[in-house]
């Protein structure tokens, strides 16, 4: 199925996964939203190198992603795509997580996905056509090792995904997750590479690429939804 011309949103989209899921839309023609926080210059970098815009955004906060759509909206028009790329993730022991470290992870990791995808799907409704990805983890699997708030804002987001697909597949709208672990060339790897990638089946951390070509294929596919898909070189073989 042809993303030509589909306007997609890429929240974290500077991030290392993020990048390469913008390079991947991009190269399939559809236009993109490059959401970001806090490194401006690589946005923008990344925006010109897809032919897309960057679009600051602070989704900590309960108006960001309303905040965020009227940016693409103004530049781009309505949002076909939506990958909920995003996430923090401060690693704590669970006797270490207070409660402002609890809400303000739900808030970024599970309610700024909630209420982006909740914006967009009137749109997607109404065209009969739209495609929601987000970017869970296997920590939602396996509890992680970041802590108790990451791993619960992950697992959230699966339980969102079952709940939403089955009630906007009819529109021609699917929802789906994916799940990585242990990518190189993000932030939230905790620990030394060389030592974690012996912990892998495969042998090696994966790839941002090989998370967007994934990504890539799941939105292209119509008759996928409501499916949640562990990338993660054989750690959590589900």
């Amino acid at each position: 199925m042809s993303l030509n011309g589909r306007v997609a949103l890429v929240t974290g989209g500077s991030g290392g996964i993020g990048a390469a899921l913008c390079r991947a839309l991009g190269a399939e023609g559809a236009r993109v939203a490059v959401g970001y926080h806090d490194r401006t210059e690589l946005a923008e970098s990344i925006a010109q190198e897809v032919g897309g815009v960057a679009v600051p955004a602070d989704l900590i906060v309960p108006r960001g992603p309303e905040l965020l759509l009227e940016q693409v909206r103004e530049s781009l028009g309505e949002v076909d795509i939506l990958v909920a790329n995003h996430g923090v993730a401060h690693r704590a022991s669970f006797d270490e997580v207070d409660a402002g470290a609890w809400d303000e992870t739900l808030a970024v990791n599970l309610r700024a996905p909630f209420l982006l995808a909740q914006q967009v799907i009137p749109h997607m409704k109404a065209q009969g056509w739209g495609r929601i990805l987000f970017m869970s983890s296997v920590a939602a699997f396996t509890g992680g090792i970041v802590g108790p708030h990451y791993a619960a804002s992950k697992a959230g987001l699966i339980g969102l995904t079952h709940h939403l697909a089955s009630r906007v597949a009819e529109a021609g709208i699917t929802v789906n997750a994916l799940a990585p672990a242990l990518i190189e060339h993000t932030d939230m790897l905790p620990g030394d590479p060389g030592y974690l990638a012996r912990a892998i089946p495969v042998g090696r951390l994966g790839q941002p690429e090989e998370i967007a070509d994934m990504a890539t294929a799941m939105i292209r596919n119509a008759y996928m939804t409501s499916k949640v898909v562990s990338l993660d070189g054989g750690m959590h073989p589900r």
